[in-house]
């Protein structure tokens, strides 16, 4: 999942929302210098992630992808699942996903005093690219994609991905509704439980 899953499937608590969008900026052990509901989000993030990277429709997803693009395929379904997830927002939230990108933007701007560097430095370009209301058009997937693959150390050939997202978009949102409301039942249930 994405930055977009992420922040959907951390509910309505400000700090459980930006602990989840900060998780891959917090390594190993370094979660427990965090307290309370931000300690839950970073340990909600390490939840959805390993749930998502070995449940069987994503990785009939990232086969789809992975002669091409080898290991960057988890990557690109992710964005790709964003993309669905934004195009149908309607379906799943109450508020539009303008409203909702503009709070998710708030909530993370009130505790940056308690973000990593590199989190606050990333979150920067995200709220002025408003990547989450873009990664609802296919354009935006695409930027997303080709802005990681200038950064990536290997050639990636990620800005290429969008094209796959196009071919293969049937494939590609039947998997990720069927995926979807197994993700949120899952961390629905987590959140009750810890």
């Amino acid at each position: 999942m994405n930055l977009l899953a992420h922040a959907y499937l951390s509910g309505d608590n400000t700090k459980i929302l930006v602990g989840n969008l900060i998780g891959d900026f917090v390594k190993g052990k370094r979660y427990e210098q965090y307290a309370g509901d931000l300690k839950k989000g970073i340990l909600l993030h390490r939840q959805i992630d390993e749930y998502t990277d070995t449940h069987p429709v994503v990785i009939q997803s990232k086969r789809r992808l992975s002669e091409k693009y080898r290991h960057y395929s988890g990557v690109i379904v992710d964005l790709f699942y964003d993309y669905f997830l934004a195009s149908q927002w309607q379906e799943y939230h109450h508020a539009s996903l303008e409203d909702f990108s503009s709070q998710v933007y708030q909530s993370i701007n009130k505790l940056s005093t308690l973000i990593p560097a590199k989190a606050n430095e990333m979150f920067g370009y995200m709220e002025r690219g408003n990547w989450l209301l873009n990664y609802r058009e296919v354009k935006g997937i695409d930027s997303a994609l080709t802005g990681l693959s200038h950064r990536t150390k290997f050639l990636s050939k990620m800005e290429q991905a969008a094209d796959d997202l196009v071919a293969f978009n049937k494939e590609f949102k039947e998997e990720f509704d069927e995926f979807f409301p197994q993700i949120k039942a899952f961390t629905e249930e987590w959140m009750r439980h810890n």
